[in-house]
Formats: C-alpha cells, sequence, structure tokens
C-alpha cells in the first residue's frame, strides 16, 4: 500500500470501513473528548471531525485505535510483517559468504530509508508569521474537566544536540498558553530535556520545531524508544518503505516533515522562568498534577492548504494509545531479543500503562534465570522504568490474561518468588513516596528447580491423551452437541475489547454517529 500522507491514510480507512465522519458542531473543549472516549472503549473506527466549533481545520483521532488501523499506518497488513522484517534484519549476521550477501541485499533497503531533503513542500502551502500567528484556530482538545487547559497531544517535537547536532523527534504534550505560546512538557529522563538543559549550560536557546500530521509513521517512530542514535524518520521511512522527505523550516535551522499538516517553529529560553503546567488527564488514568516546564514560542506555523489536524485522547484504559503501546512491543521484541535470546515472548497489558507491568516469557536454562532476567531489562533503556516484571515458563501464553493469573498464582511462593529493588520511576508515576524513584517487583513465576531449593516433584499440568482428542473431534458431529467440535480459542496480542467498527458501540454511542456522523 502507497501512504504519503494524512489525506491518503483518511482516504484508506474510509475505504476499508475503518473511518465515520462526524458532521455535528462539537466542541474541543470536552465534547470531542467524550465522543471519542465511548468509542474508544468500544473498539470502534477512527472519527473525522469535520466541524470544530471555533477551529479552522477537521480534528482526526483513533486513527491508530486498533490493530489493524496501526497495522496500515505502519504500511502493513498486520504488525507481524514489520515484526519479521525487523527481525530479519537485526539477526543477519555476516558470518559467512553466504551471511554477507544476505547483508548485502539489505542495503538497498536500508538506503533508502535515508531522509531525504528537498526545496517545495506541501507543509509550507500557508506561513504565518508575527501577528498572523493564532494557534487558537487549531481544534486543541481540552480532553477532561479537570485539565489546565487545551493540550496538543501528538505533536513530533524535533530538536538538535546542542553539541553534535543530532536531530532527536520525540512527543511531549504542550499545553496550549495563548496564541503564540505553548508550554513544552519535556520530563526530565527525555531526550529533548537533556537538550534542553545542555542549551542552558551553553546560555544559549533551544531551537524548535513541532510536526503534526504527515505520513502516520512519523507519528509512531516519535513514541518509538530507539537507542540513541538511531534516527526516528530513517526508522519511519524503513516502515513506510519510502524515505521521509524534509524542507528547511522558515524560521529555524532545522528540518521538518514536508509532508507533515502543521509545523510550529519557535524556541524555547531555558533561561526563562518556566510555566506552571497541569494538570493533565494522563494515559495513566489519572491526573498529572502542576509542575514547571519551559515556555516553547513559536516564531511561525505553516500547514498544507488541505490540513488536517490530528489529536489523541488518553485517561483510563482502553484508549487509542494501547495500540500505539502494542505496536512497540510487537516491533521492538526482535531487538530485545538480540540482547537476551531467552526471550520467547512479550506482553505490556493495557491495564498496565507499558511501564506498570512487563509480562514475558523464557526459555529458562539455568537457576535464577528469571530474577537475572528481570535485572537485564532494568538496564534496557525505556525498560528501566518497568515497576513489575513478571517472568514465566514457554509454554505460558502471555498475550493470555487468564493464563497468566492461572499460573503466576499456581506457581508462586510469595516469600520466595518475589525480589524487590529501588531505581528510576516515570515521572507520571504517583504511586512511589517520592519523584522519579521508587520500588520494582520481579516475580518468579516459572517452574522452580531443585537448584533453586525446591526439594518436591514439580507437578505436571492436566492435559489429555492426544488419542482420545483425535477420537472425540470424530465423534463430535454424533453427540447433539453442535455443528462440530468448539473451535479452539484464539489467543492473540489485540485484547478482548477489540470488535469490528460499530458492533461493540454502546448504545448511545451508536446512536449518536448513526444519526449525526453518517449522514
Amino acid at each position: 500500500m502507497s501512504l504519503e500522507s494524512l489525506q491518503s491514510f483518511v482516504s484508506l480507512l474510509e475505504s476499508r470501513g475503518e473511518l465515520v465522519r462526524i458532521k455535528e458542531r462539537l466542541s474541543a473543549h470536552l465534547e470531542v473528548a467524550e465522543v471519542a472516549n465511548r468509542v474508544m472503549k468500544a473498539g470502534g473506527p477512527a472519527l473525522l471531525f469535520e466541524n470544530v466549533a471555533g477551529a479552522s481545520f477537521p480534528l482526526l483521532i483513533n486513527h491508530y485505535g486498533s490493530r489493524k488501523r496501526i497495522s496500515l499506518a505502519l504500511s502493513c497488513e498486520d504488525l507481524e510483517e514489520q515484526a519479521q522484517a525487523i527481525g530479519a534484519l537485526v539477526h543477519t549476521r555476516p558470518g559467512s559468504a553466504k551471511d554477507l550477501a544476505a547483508l548485502a541485499g539489505k542495503v538497498p533497503e536500508l538506503a533508502s530509508a535515508l531522509p531525504r531533503s528537498v526545496k517545495k513542500a506541501r507543509c509550507q502551502d500557508v506561513v504565518l508569521t508575527g501577528d498572523d500567528i493564532d494557534l487558537e484556530k487549531l481544534p486543541v482538545l481540552t480532553t477532561w474537566p479537570l485539565d489546565g487547559g487545551p493540550f496538543f497531544t501528538l505533536p513530533n517535537v524535533i530538536t538538535k544536540d546542542p553539541d553534535t547536532g543530532v536531530r532527536n523527534i520525540g512527543m511531549y504534550r504542550m499545553q496550549r498558553i495563548d496564541k503564540r505560546t505553548t508550554a513544552m512538557h519535556w520530563q526530565i529522563h527525555k531526550t529533548g530535556a537533556r537538550h534542553c538543559r545542555r542549551a542552558k549550560e551553553l546560555g544559549k536557546r533551544l531551537e524548535v520545531a513541532v510536526a503534526f500530521g504527515g505520513h502516520p509513521a512519523l507519528t509512531y517512530a516519535a513514541t518509538a524508544p530507539l537507542p540513541d542514535g538511531i534516527d526516528e524518520w530513517m526508522f519511519a521511512g524503513f516502515l513506510a518503505k519510502s524515505p521521509v522527505k524534509t524542507v528547511k523550516a522558515k524560521t529555524v535551522d532545522l528540518e521538518v516533515p514536508a509532508d507533515a499538516d502543521f509545523v510550529l517553529e519557535g524556541y524555547v529560553d531555558p533561561s526563562e522562568e518556566p510555566f506552571d503546567e497541569g494538570p493533565f488527564g494522563d494515559h495513566t488514568g489519572y491526573y498529572t498534577p502542576v509542575d514547571k516546564f519551559p515556555r516553547f514560542h513559536v516564531t511561525a506555523v505553516t500547514h498544507r492548504s488541505d490540513a488536517i489536524f490530528p489529536a489523541t485522547l488518553v485517561g483510563p484504559p482502553p484508549m487509542e494509545d494501547a495500540w500505539l503501546g502494542k505496536a512497540t512491543e510487537r516491533l521492538f521484541l526482535p531487538l530485545l531479543r538480540t540482547m537476551f535470546p531467552e526471550v520467547v515472548d512479550m506482553n505490556l497489558p493495557v491495564e498496565g500503562a507499558f511501564h506498570n507491568l512487563v509480562l514475558v516469557k523464557i526459555k529458562k536454562q539455568y537457576p535464577f534465570h528469571a530474577p537475572r532476567l528481570a535485572h537485564g531489562l532494568w538496564g534496557a533503556g525505556q525498560m528501566m522504568f518497568s515497576k513489575v516484571i513478571c517472568v514465566f515458563d514457554d509454554d505460558v501464553d502471555v498475550q493470555n490474561p487468564g493464563e497468566v493469573v492461572w499460573r503466576m498464582l499456581a506457581n508462586l511462593d510469595p516469600k520466595r518468588d518475589l525480589s524487590f529493588v529501588d531505581g528510576p520511576i516515570d515521572q507520571l508515576d504517583h504511586g512511589a513516596n517520592q519523584a522519579l524513584f521508587g520500588s520494582k517487583l520481579c516475580i518468579d513465576a516459572t517452574r522452580k528447580w531443585k537448584e533453586e531449593g525446591y526439594t518436591r516433584e514439580w507437578p505436571e499440568i492436566c492435559t489429555m491423551t492426544p488419542s482420545v482428542q483425535q477420537r472425540i473431534d470424530r465423534l463430535w458431529p454424533s453427540l447433539g452437541l453442535g455443528d462440530g467440535a468448539p473451535p479452539p480459542v484464539e489467543l492473540t496480542a489485540e485484547p478482548s475489547w477489540k470488535l469490528q467498527v460499530f458492533d461493540g458501540l454502546t448504545a448511545r454511542a451508536r446512536s449518536f454517529l448513526e444519526q449525526k456522523g453518517s449522514r
């Protein structure tokens, strides 16, 4: 499939029955969020709000909100296709002439993912500077009643390391302060915050550009936990199977995506008094309190003439961001296996807000392998924020919550199998007694070996003899219990709340959409 822009993605979703246009006039203050929340909870479609009060542009939301849509956003029919492509890339090692040939064959594929600069771009169809800048014309959402104001929720924030000039693209929420200023929620552990601290040490402003929209892989790449030195736009180009085109910004010395829908250009002055940002109803499901963050001053707004404004809603799960997180879980599993080959599968449950709970199954190879793996994960990039890591044997389906609970509790001796460490935690984690530092837990849910002090005989799981199962399969149609043997339960990474478009909508949400959106 060929995607070049957010507009082509909208057309694709509409052709697949994955999008509904909402023509009813709704306010960006809470009303859009209430509709989106109901639809997200029901596993419903992407929504294009065409008449947001006071705004000059349509608003797109929930376009990443299912396994199908996040797959289409990443230029595939299913996430496992991209996971396999990444796995094939990272597991090719030149140990022989054949391996060298295989690696050489991937060079064109990698080279084609490098960003390419152009001189003219759709993102600069319209250029606004000075008094023409008005962020209040954008349909920026206030999503929860106690939010401190409207927040940009899908920004691709572009900065450069003040020393090396290496580019970073991250996703940091931005509270709109006035027509030309926002807050910049750079959490202390993030790369953007590091760039800002270094700019302060050098006594200079940090130039910033913020892109919205464009190819949907751009926004996913901004959320991806890439190692330092891996360019987000190269990763996006690899996923999109087409290089990201960039163009020089108008008022700052930065490159921006040529096909973005909107670009905000400007700067952060680290010496300036920070802004009291928040509260904000966050992906944890709780409000994060007011805290001090830098101000972003906008020097230019550029946009496509047919621009669509993308947004998302976060709060009590499940929400749209569940699928951005699930994409990371599937795509980065091959990379995790390069560090920990014993890992078979991993599940970051939506309800765990992706850093509160990690379920991982391994091919256990030696005594106390589970806690050793947990300590290794805590030292691996953003996995350091994982609050609880639960390790299972390789015969457990960690994508099945029922099986996870059964096997964990059956195998568990709390005193023996729980181990605690102290370390850094996510800045949004409110559970610890102090910010940024708290305790973490490893639960060893594997079978225990004699070398681990288990002196009894570990029991076998109850399973039927295959020959009996096969005989009953043959006899089943004659037993009067249905038209054949009950199909096996399908266990996938897709949680049970994901339903076909409309099928699972609540009566009120379905009625609203049918009456207002599809006429």
